[in-house]
This record gives C-alpha cells, structure tokens and sequence, in this order.
C-alpha cells in the first residue's frame, strides 16, 4: 500500500529535473555543455548496449522486418491518420497554427537515445529498437516534409541532411558496433556492473529531459499562450499519446509479437523526437507562427517521457518479478 501512494522515484526525478529547466534553463556556454553531455551519455549508452548483445541477438534484432514495419507503420500511418481525422473533426478545439503544430507533431519521425534507454529499462527487445528508431530518424528526414505537404499544404522541401544521418551514425551506431567488438574483452565486466551500467540509461533521459525542456523555456513556453488554451493543448496531446500507447500495445498483440517485441513497438511507435522536429520546423515553416507550431511538440515531448517513464518502469518490475 505505501508503495502504491509514493511516486516513482525516477518520475520524481523527472518532475524534479523540469522544474529545475523552468527556473534555471541551460543557457549560454551551459547550455552547450549540457548538450555535450547529452551526447557523451547517448555515445556510453549505445556502447555498453553493444558490449551487451551477444552476435544472435544483434542479427535477429536487424533482421526483424516484421517489427519494423509494424514500428515503422505507426510512426508514420497510424499517427498523420489520427491528427488529420481530430483537425477536421474538431476544427475550432485549438487555434489554427496549434493545429498545424499537431498535424507536425504526428508526422515526426521517432526519437533514438530515450526510445531506447525506454526498452531496456522495460526490458524489452533492445537491439531490434535501435535498429526501428535509426531507421525511422533517417527515413523521417524524407518523410515529414512530404506528410506535412499532404496534411495542411506546407510549403518549402526538407532535403537529406547528411550532417544529421553522420549524427546517428557517430553518436548510435558506431558506439554500439564498437562495443559489440570489444565484448569479448568487456562482456564479463559490464555482465558483472550490470546496476553501474542501468545508470547510463537513465542518466541519459534525465539529461534529455534538461536539456530540451530548458530549450523550450527559452523559447517562451509559458508567455505563447493564455493558461486555458495551454491547458486545453495539454488535454489534446495526452488523448493523442494515450490513443498512441493503447493502439501500439493493443497492435503488437493482435499480430501476435512476444513481450519484449510488444515493448519495442509501444515505445519506439509512439516516441516523437523534438531534436529532429525543430530543425525541420525552421525549414518547413517561415514567419512568427513558427514558435506557436512547435509547441506541440514541446509539450508532447515532455510527457512522453513522463508516462513512458511510469510505463518502463512497470514493465521491468513486472518482468523482475516474472
């Protein structure tokens, strides 16, 4: 029972870490080293994961096409449906350009360092998530602006951005091939500090969390919009998260995926990555509405990691105690 009225500690940590953005945002050189931070836990993250994997597990997560399309098919299908049908179905429930932030919030690809740090601490199927959510960032570089263009008329083109995919590429997938290398030497060690290395993963989304709410702040969060019609925003993406996370768990049973297949398609199908989306936003969208547009994902963002935090959680007890 006194379990049941504490909070989650890592929520609380969370919650901790939001308040600390609001009234202490990373600014300046503080900020560039809170985001050199980010990266050194998304680099230590992805490496331990690989030192982890035994070679069968890498290749049967790589090769699970089945999964990924069904990840693949909620980011981008299931998602652009349900903010098309809720914009022409309740028009006049948010202000236009918050509408269009909404339909830019459902057509963003999905986010890699707390997606994955989400399954492993969930205890979900880790390797074929990092393969999902790789994808689904580089696919998203084409995808988005194309989804934006047939959802509300967007103008202007996004183009590949090689900067971008040599991103995930250093900060992913060559930390997670280096240690897979190395786990012939490192494999007892990190076997052995198991609780030392679930350190990483959560340090990792805490670090996210800062560094994106502080951002968010700058922008003027709190000053865009009257506390009603924020808290009317509010009440309109946690229908849309909670549809997500209901159809994404309800989906990878009636297709019949095991647990740790489940898991990876529940949070790695309805994460939706700020880091990429306000990029695109500047390219897609000129003029002041830009700000206005990109508080959805703002918002969203922040309570994603939120729930899906609880939800990770909940998952790898249950799993402990299994």
């Amino acid at each position: 029972m006194l379990r049941r009225l504490i909070p989650d500690p890592f929520l609380l940590f969370l919650v901790a870490t939001i308040l600390l953005a609001t009234f202490a945002p990373a600014r300046g050189g503080f900020a560039v080293a809170v985001g050199w931070l980010s990266i050194l836990t998304i680099v230590l993250l992805f490496f331990f994961h690989g030192a982890k994997l035994a070679r069968e597990q890498v290749l049967a997560g790589l090769t699970h096409w089945r999964l990924h399309l069904t990840i693949l098919g909620s980011t981008f299908v299931f998602f652009p449906i349900v903010g098309v049908l809720g914009s022409r179905a309740w028009p006049g429930l948010l202000p236009h350009d918050l509408w269009i932030g909404m339909l830019f919030l459902c057509a963003l690809p999905s986010t890699v360092q707390s997606a994955i740090a989400f399954v492993s601490i969930a205890r979900g199927n880790v390797p074929a998530a990092i393969a999902s959510a790789s994808v689904s960032q580089m696919l998203g570089i084409l995808l988005t602006p194309l989804l934006m263009g047939l959802m509300a008329g967007a103008h202007g083109a996004g183009s590949v951005n090689l900067k971008g995919m040599g991103e995930i590429a250093a900060q992913i997938l060559l930390p997670f091939v280096t240690g897979h290398l190395l786990r012939p030497w490192i494999g007892g060690w990190v076997t052995r500090h198991k609780a030392l290395i679930g350190v990483t993963d959560r340090s990792t989304i805490i670090v996210a969390v800062y560094g994106a709410f502080s951002a968010a702040v700058l922008e003027g969060l709190w000053h865009k919009l009257p506390p009603a019609a924020l808290a009317l925003l509010v009440g309109v993406n946690a229908v849309l998260l909670a549809i997500g996370l209901s159809f994404t768990w309800g989906l990878g049973r009636a297709l019949g995926f095991n647990r740790a297949d489940r898991i990876a398609i529940q949070f790695c199908g309805t994460k939706k990555s700020l880091l990429q989306g306000v990029p695109m936003a500047k390219v897609l969208f000129l003029g002041p509405q830009t700000g206005v547009i990109l508080l959805p994902i703002m918002l969203f963002h922040q309570m994603q990691l939120m729930a899906c935090a609880f939800i990770a959680r909940r998952y790898g007890d249950q799993t402990e105690a299994d």
